[in-house]
This record gives structure tokens, sequence and C-alpha cells, in this order.
């Protein structure tokens, strides 16, 4: 039969088996995959396609790899799909947000422990009702990270909860310019009252890949950290609030994280 996927290379991220490590960080923005990877040691590009850019290197002699997803959940799905074909079987998301509740304060980060699934793409891999969540030990190492790297400065603490995930920045933003903003604005309200944090796109894809994928006995484990880039909601009341494009500390925090599970995991 015809096809034109290759046994050998991943259709996507042109990359084989043994190309990546077990330990994989995602960031968006594939600009920001040599900055991250720079933190490694000895990473070295293997594959750059479309928006797909992919470093690999270590951390305390464990094979460690940086792939960046594109902005969404349909390109976020396939880069962990390929990645999980590929060897990979531990995931932290690395993102920008825009914080909800109104404990969050531009600049701190967001720990993404479950994720609102108001997009698309994990439709296609979970069942209305079946919720995205992280795994625990990311979470914890994730946690543990951030604590080292906060404070109590507003701006430079951590929170740790439920995000919101959709397939429309816009939407969000301008829901006026939408024909059915005043849905979305009567949803995002419920998400306020229900103290989601703040609100992205990819997590609840990559977590939704992350649990369906993981067939007993090999489990694929997916967590997330967000930098809050500012607070739409404190904004709309006035309230002090910062605005941020440094995602340093997240990314600093991610790689702490893949460390504390590398120790983690060679301890069990």
């Amino acid at each position: 039969m015809a096809t034109i996927m290759n046994e050998n290379e991943r259709f996507h991220l042109k990359i084989k088996t043994g190309d990546v490590g077990r330990y994989v960080i995602l960031p968006g923005d594939p600009g920001r995959v040599p900055k991250i990877a720079a933190l490694l040691d000895n990473a070295e590009q293997i594959a750059q396609n479309r928006e797909y850019n992919i470093y690999t290197g270590y951390l305390n002699g464990e094979k460690v790899s940086v792939c960046s997803t594109g902005i969404g959940g349909p390109s976020a799905a396939i880069a962990v799909e390929e990645l999980i074909d590929s060897g990979a079987d531990t995931f932290i998301r690395i993102g920008t947000s825009g914080g909800i509740d109104l404990s969050v304060i531009g600049g701190d980060l967001i720990i993404a422990e479950a994720a609102i699934r108001a997009e698309g793409t994990s439709y296609e891999y979970l069942p209305q009702g079946y919720p995205a969540v992280a795994d625990f030990d990311v979470t914890t190492a994730l946690v543990d990270a951030a604590k080292e790297l906060s404070t109590d400065e507003p701006g430079n603490g951590y929170h740790v909860g439920v995000v919101h995930c959709k397939d429309s920045f816009y939407g969000e933003v301008n829901p006026d310019g939408s024909a059915v903003g005043e849905n979305i604005k009567e949803r995002w309200n419920s998400y306020l009252k229900c103290g989601c944090l703040t609100s992205e796109m990819e997590c609840s894809a990559i977590y939704s890949v992350g649990i369906v994928r993981s067939q007993y006995p090999k489990k694929i484990r997916c967590g997330g950290i967000l930098t809050a880039l500012w607070n739409a909601e404190r904004s709309k009341r006035d309230l002090p609030d910062k605005i941020t494009n440094d995602s340093t500390r997240g990314i600093k925090c991610a790689v702490r994280a893949v460390e504390l599970l590398i120790e983690r995991d060679k301890n069990k």
C-alpha cells in the first residue's frame, strides 16, 4: 500500500529514533529553542522543519531535547506524537499566557496541573468530559523548581492550578469581533469564577496526547510551566499589574525540573 510515511524518519519533525532524549522541553516559539538549549551540555541542532526546531544535549549525563511546537494544539499534538514515536516519554511545555485569576501578576509562573479543553485538538484524543491533567511527578518537579526560583515580590511568584486552553488568540483578546462573542465572554467569566489561573493555547492538547498514548508498561508524562505576560482581569479593574515579555525564569524552571526528574527517576 502506498504511503507518504517513512518508517525511519518522522514526517513533520524530520528526526529518527535515537535523535532525541526521553526528556523533552516544548516551547512554542522556534526562536526560543537555542536559548533553552544553551542551558544543556553539548547541545546541537538535529533538525528544523516548518515550526519545528529541535536541539539535543545533555543534563546530568542524560540525553535531553528541546523541540518547538508552533502556535496551538494541532501542531503541538503532532510534535508530541512524533517525539513519542522517536523514544521520548517525558514532556514539559514551556510558554507564555495571559492571567485570569486576580492573584496572578505579570511575570508570575503558572504550573498547569490541569487544562480546560476549550480547543478542538483534544477531542481527537479524549472523549467529552475526560479531563486533560498533567502527570503528578512532572508537576511536583516543576513546583519544587519554582520554589527555588521564586520570591514574594509581585511578578516573581508562582501558582499551581487550572489553565484555560483555546484555539483563537483574537477570539479571546477581541471577542466583540466574533459572531459568537457573547458566548466567549460568558465562558470566560465562568472560568474567572472558578479560579482559572491563566489562558494559553497548547497544554490541553499536549496533555491529551500523553494521556491516550500511555499504554502499560510505557507511561507518557506531561506537565507545563507558563509565564504570565500580564493579567487581563487586573487591567480591567485598574489593579496594579506588570507587563513582561521575559520568560527566562520559566525556562530556568523547566530545565531545573528536568534535572530533578532525572535524579528522581534514577533513584526509583
